[in-house]
């Protein structure tokens, strides 16, 4: 059996892209697993980083396919102790089957992880990107629109390592358009771009991004935030909110996109990235979006350990 692993979104070929997206968006509508398919497997749970949601999501989704976990604090493994990251992972890699790993730092660190042939290893987010956010922001774009092909989403805030997988994620479907509207100095890394405007070009999609709040595009199907305070990191500049202020998603934007959805990964602070009355309105799906990431991630758990579940069908 092929061990897999979802370090990146840049990794994944369109078809396991699509499966993906579209397994979560199934176990979201109530679609039952095929049995049990990771009975008789350990998951193991480690998380440098607080977590609310994807820890949570990754803990249940195990248990409800059939895995036991393990799960490990941030101060828990002998890394801490001057282990190598090169010995950990091969001996977790001996009592593991899969690793789910939220770092918060370089990527490479996941790589060296998975470099054996015996556990999956699963980036719940690095420095550089939220991998399986992405994957949860597709399929609850996909379950709720019906299909992704032509969404035009509105993203607004720190280019961060979310608004990278979405970057990364959104550009491979045909027709889509990605606008990002982010605080000079805190927009996408060139690396990230670069990237993602490689997908574009492949896919016939759009990605543009200014550093101003003027001109929005009008019609855009879903407004989508972050908190300013990305987990994990600080910013240089003692003045960044006055800088980020004026990113603030607030219910004038949805004066030219009347029937947009609102997309937040949370956790949210009412009254900086977002206001209350847009967070909790009519059009927040945010909460959806949450609950999502446990179905997204029991379709990555899938994936590692049983392989392409869900029929791509062609493009989304």
């Amino acid at each position: 059996m092929a061990i897999r692993h979802l370090i990146s979104l840049d990794d994944l070929t369109d078809v396991d892209l699509h499966s993906l997206v579209t397994r979560g968006a199934e176990f979201a509508s109530g679609a039952p697993t095929s049995g049990r398919p990771l009975a008789e497997t350990v998951t193991g749970i480690y998380f440098r980083k607080t977590s609310t949601r994807t820890r949570t999501a990754f803990s249940a989704g195990a248990l409800r396919l059939g895995a036991q976990i393990i799960a490990y604090n941030g101060a828990d493994l002998q890394i801490n102790t001057g282990e190598t990251s090169e010995d950990t992972g091969r001996v977790l890699s001996r009592m593991l089957d899969t690793l789910v790993a939220r770092t918060a730092g370089d990527p490479a660190e996941l790589r060296v992880w998975a470099a054996q042939d015996r556990m999956s290893v699963v980036n719940a987010m690095s420095e550089d990107e939220h991998p399986t956010q992405g994957l949860t922001d597709l399929s609850t774009l996909l379950r709720h629109f019906g299909q992704l092909s032509g969404l035009r989403v509105l993203y607004v805030g720190e280019g961060n390592n979310t608004a990278a997988a979405l970057a990364l994620g959104l550009t491979r479907f045909p027709g889509t358009e990605l606008e990002l509207r982010t605080p000079r100095g805190y927009g996408l890394t060139a690396d990230i771009r670069r990237r993602a405007e490689t997908w574009a070009a492949a896919h016939g999609s759009m990605l543009r991004e200014r550093h101003d709040m003027a001109d929005l595009p009008a019609g855009m199907d879903a407004i989508y935030t972050t908190r300013w305070q990305t987990t994990g990191t600080s910013k240089p500049d003692p003045d960044w909110r006055r800088i980020f202020a004026p990113f603030q998603v607030t219910e004038a934007l949805w004066q030219d996109s009347p029937q947009a959805v609102f997309l937040h990964d949370l956790p949210a602070h009412r009254g900086e990235e977002v206001t209350a009355g847009v967070l909790d309105g009519p059009r927040s799906i945010a909460f959806d979006q949450a609950e999502n990431k446990m179905h997204s991630a029991m379709a990555v758990l899938e994936w590692c350990r049983v392989g392409v579940v869900a029929a791509a069908g062609g493009p989304l």
